[in-house]
């Protein structure tokens, strides 16, 4: 599939790793609406940088799951034909535990609800996951990563119901990329102690891996792993 043209939701699009996504798309010529939840001036600067026309800002909040995922779609000003659920929340406070499931996937599930609902001839949609989902020796955050497997199988059944009308779903299973917000500085020492190749995600690798999803019309219901190695750490 030509991404040329193309009308693109980036959940969690307006900063990191989810900016770079919004920045490749528009450079490969796509239309890209950037959701956020409170990044909006970001988000509004961000869209008026990336080249081509007709950019957008949505806003909703996906702490309510479903309810936030409907909100979101119910602002879109086009048709989607390809979705990239990147929005997620990760090391939360047991209190907030609960919103694992919302965020990471209740609201990503119905996002492909609505994306299927639609009549468009052909489309993609790529879910950001986490290498956990194919290591089976994890054991930390262990809420957080079932609701990573959740996705991915949801990704898997969505991929086999909607083949035959031409909509791919896909996912990609990133390691350490970017250090967590807050400690832009780090150079996450602890953390690359256990990355078999010693060194985080290049942020344009993990970003072509999500466009060659997108854009490939053979592949659905992959799960890519873009970790250097971690999905095959041993602990």
């Amino acid at each position: 599939m030509d991404l040329n043209g193309k009308r693109v939701l980036v959940t969690g699009g307006a900063l990191r790793v989810g900016a770079a996504l919004s920045r490749a798309f528009a450079g490969a010529g796509a239309q890209v609406f950037i959701h956020c939840r409170n990044s909006r001036e970001q988000a509004g600067t961000l869209a008026s940088e990336l080249p081509g026309s007709g950019h957008a800002v949505v806003c909703a909040d996906f702490s309510a799951g479903a309810g936030g995922a409907d909100e979101l779609w119910e602002k879109l000003p086009a048709p989607v034909d390809i979705l990239v659920n990147n929005a997620s929340c990760y090391r939360l406070p047991e209190t907030l535990a609960h919103l694992y499931e919302q965020v990471n996937h209740l609201a990503p599930v119905r996002l492909m609800e609505r994306f299927a609902a639609q009549k468009i001839a052909e489309g993609a949609a790529v879910n950001l996951v986490d290498q956990a989902v194919l290591n089976l020796h994890h054991t930390e955050d262990e809420r957080y990563v079932e609701s990573r497997r959740k996705l991915v199988r949801a990704t898997r059944d969505f991929a086999f119901r909607y083949a035959k009308r031409n909509l791919r779903f896909n996912a990609v299973a990133p390691g350490p990329v970017l250090p967590p917000p807050g400690l832009e500085n780090s150079k996450m020492e602890k953390t690359l102690k256990r990355v078999p190749m010693g060194r985080p995600v290049a942020l344009d690798d993990l970003v072509s891996a999500v466009l060659f999803l997108a854009g490939n019309s053979s592949v659905t219901g992959a799960v890519l792993p873009v970790d250097c190695g971690c999905s095959l750490a041993r602990s």
